[in-house]
């Protein structure tokens, strides 16, 4: 029975090892360099959440009511993080609303529908383009057709510079990031499965519906998770499409607040850092370990529900 799977580095491995030649110096060095490489930033990344972890926590134990309860102050004993908590709460649900429904819709179109056309591989090669475009040209494409092109839509009242603009803009910046996650896992899908699928006469969206998206849901999770991180920790679009320092309104409710200006966590953060008080940059502390716990929560939900998939299937 021949042995399947085998990869060429395993071949070159084995061929090496049968004739007694050493290992390349060239792949010992590269090896090390790239493992060097990754202690150094795991050691910098190590030593930068302990400097935050020291001032932070103990900040929240005393005073958290305070540092999550109060909205921007210049003032020490009444500034807070309030108002941008809730506004990356918002932006987070507009990717999880608008850059994931598209996405996933977009990437099954993509790989199970789609012919493999000239215009297809236009499509997939921009698709991959835009996942590497800056975010603050995103963020000045939103300026332009959100803020100014659609403001009397977006928010006629503060210049089209509202929560509606925010939201559309970083969802339009990571949407491509959701995209081709999305297909890569669709891709990893055995075939066999889809061929099973058609045997016993399933039409095309039950053989999707039934058998791959449930398959590649780990790697679909993957992708929004990465895409919901991205859109937490954005600044500079924010800041181009109106995101103020410490308002956000709240009257009329959620819905009446996305046509008014807003605010973030980032912003926050950035703003209280600038500040020459102790106690503020004390609170850009607090606000950091804040949004970072934040990720730290999507992220083990995502991995919750991925390790459930995999179990299922």
């Amino acid at each position: 029975m021949a042995i399947t799977g085998i990869t060429e580095a395993t071949r070159a491995e084995v061929a090496r090892s049968l004739t007694g030649k050493r290992r390349d110096i060239r792949e010992t060095l590269f090896s090390l360099v790239l493992l060097l490489t990754l202690i150094t930033a795991l050691a910098v990344l190590i030593v930068l959440l302990f400097n935050v972890a020291r001032t932070a926590v103990p900040l929240l134990m005393h005073q958290g009511g305070r540092v999550l309860g109060n909205d921007y102050s210049a003032l020490p004993q009444n500034a807070g993080i309030r108002s941008g908590l809730i506004g990356s709460i918002y932006l987070m649900i507009f990717v999880i609303l608008l850059a994931v429904p598209l996405g996933l819709c977009a990437a099954i179109y993509m790989e199970e529908y789609a012919r493999d056309t000239r215009l297809t591989r236009f499509i997939n090669t921009n698709i991959r383009n835009l996942a590497g475009v800056p975010a603050i040209v995103y963020g000045i494409f939103g300026f332009a057709v959100f803020a100014q092109l659609l403001g009397s839509v977006t928010g006629p009242k503060v210049g089209g510079l509202s929560l509606l603009t925010g939201g559309l803009t970083i969802s339009l910046m990571v949407l491509p990031i959701v995209i081709i996650t999305t297909q890569e896992a669709l891709r990893s899908v055995p075939t066999g499965i889809r061929e099973g699928g058609f045997g016993v006469g399933a039409t095309r969206w039950e053989v999707i519906r039934s058998h791959v998206l449930p398959n590649a849901a780990p790697g679909i999770l993957t992708g929004s998770v990465l895409a919901m991180a991205r859109a937490l920790g954005e600044t500079a679009p924010l800041i181009m499409v109106g995101a103020v320092t410490g308002f956000l309104s709240t009257h009329g409710g959620p819905l009446a607040s996305l046509r008014e200006k807003f605010t973030a966590l980032p912003t926050l953060i950035f703003t209280y850092t600038k500040k020459p008080l102790p106690e503020l940059q004390d609170l850009a502390a607090a606000a950091i370990l804040v949004l970072i716990l934040m990720i730290f929560f999507v992220n083990l939900t995502a991995i919750l529900l991925r390790n459930r998939y995999e179990r299922k299937w």
